[in-house]
């Protein structure tokens, strides 16, 4: 069984946001929760073309310059693709037919005399001032500006990671890990929501003091916006989801997993735990330590569950029907003409989806990856289903291998 590699509070690599005036605590709305006792070993499979209106392989070129392991973060703007790779530390652009653009590596980083440590990037995220849009990639001194094109712009020590994600036009932002300043004093906040022109602010779930250092905290990015003006919440620890607006939080749906699956229920509150937490994930493999990056699109629920280790027979992505109960997993989905008789996922042959989920979801769709040694395997296993590809995929096959770039996975869900 191969242990992931898990997703710690993205607090732990950057620094938290700050205001220092605030104006309430607000409530948090449990009168509409929806308890949802869900085995997900019980879900079953479907076809491709039944929870999709499209399907669409892009793969990623290949050279010596564009190479990279896989797709720790991926960003869509300007009709790019924007990658960050773990393990070369790079972000890397390729436009919508895969073609490779530009990246930014450490020879495009700058480290002036007075900085502790060479700059290398942990990650990035996109900003705009005025009516230029900027990458901006994070190192241990500070933020640094690009372009699109890769070209470095300036430095600055103090950068809001979190300051793009919003609702509608913009007007309310939206901040996890929200350190509010009143006077000498300071509040940590789980999630709080500011508007800009009024200047008014809710913060939710109150923090203790160096709640981050007392613990250990294992968890997936705690927001996920799948509309305009609505987003999902998630605790550490917790089975439920909550749904955030530009004025409230409240309560959406509560969980009940198989005991196999859940934590005690002391898990929390007692001290025995402490510290311990990996020891008890160790121990205790197929628990989930609570939910990932999840969706409402239409009736259908898009549900994440996270764990640290990976068990290839375990059902951890799945898809709720809110109103006919249904409940699917995704590495049960059969491949169909839709998808080339192709899988959307690695699931069951690799991990990265089990572990990350969707990379992102804009325009209403939803992207994925998998590797190069995945499409060619999946390709060998369809053998004869198909004998024409799209274009791009036709191309791939002819020119590529197995050791090519990851491929992206774009997925049109149906909204009904």
């Amino acid at each position: 069984m191969k242990r992931l590699k898990h997703n710690l509070c993205l607090l732990a690599c950057i620094c938290l946001s700050h205001l220092s005036a605030f104006s309430q605590e607000g409530k948090i709305d449990s009168s509409h929760v929806v308890t949802l006792r869900i085995d997900p070993q019980s879900a079953r499979g479907a076809a491709v073309s039944q929870i999709f209106d499209e399907v669409k392989f892009v793969p990623l070129e290949t050279t010596k310059e564009s190479l990279f392991g896989n797709i720790a973060e991926l960003r869509i703007a300007k009709n790019n693709f924007l990658i960050y790779d773990y393990d070369t530390k790079a972000v890397l652009l390729f436009d919508a037919s895969g073609k490779y653009i530009t990246k930014i590596d450490a020879t495009k980083l700058e480290t002036d005399k007075a900085d502790k440590q060479k700059a290398v990037s942990r990650g990035f995220t996109l900003t705009k001032e005025g009516d230029t849009d900027y990458i901006v990639v994070y190192t241990p001194n500070n933020a640094q500006y690009f372009t699109f094109e890769g070209k470095f712009v300036k430095k600055v020590k103090k950068f809001d990671y979190f300051s793009k994600l919003s609702f509608g036009n913009g007007d309310v932002e939206i901040k996890p890990y929200l350190n509010v300043k009143k006077g000498k004093d300071s509040t940590l906040y789980s999630i709080a929501t500011i508007n800009k022109k009024t200047k008014d602010t809710l913060a939710y779930f109150k923090l203790g003091d160096k709640f981050f250092e007392k613990d250990d905290w294992y968890g997936d990015n705690p927001i996920t916006k799948y509309a305009d003006n609505e987003a999902f919440y998630t605790n550490f620890y917790d089975y439920r989801l909550y749904k955030l607006t530009d004025n409230k939080l409240e309560m959406a749906y509560k969980f009940i997993f198989p005991a196999l699956n859940s934590l005690p229920k002391d898990f929390i509150s007692n001290p025995l735990y402490i510290k311990k937490r990996f020891e008890y994930f160790e121990k205790n493999k197929k628990v989930f330590h609570g939910i990932g990056s999840s969706y409402l699109i239409g009736d259908n629920l898009y549900l994440k569950l996270s764990n640290i280790f990976w068990d290839k027979d375990q059902k951890k992505s799945l898809i709720y029907n809110t109103k006919t109960t249904e409940l699917l997993s995704f590495q049960d989905l059969e491949p169909d003409s839709l998808s080339s008789f192709l899988p959307i996922t690695d699931s069951g042959f690799g991990y990265d989806f089990e572990n990350r989920g969707f990379l992102a979801y804009e325009d209403k769709k939803f992207y994925t990856s998998y590797s190069a040694l995945a499409m060619f395997t999946f390709k060998e296993r369809s053998a004869g289903k198909t004998t024409t590809y799209p274009a791009l995929l036709e191309n791939y096959f002819k020119t590529g291998n197995r050791k090519s770039n990851p491929v992206i996975v774009i997925l049109k869900p149906k909204q009904n």
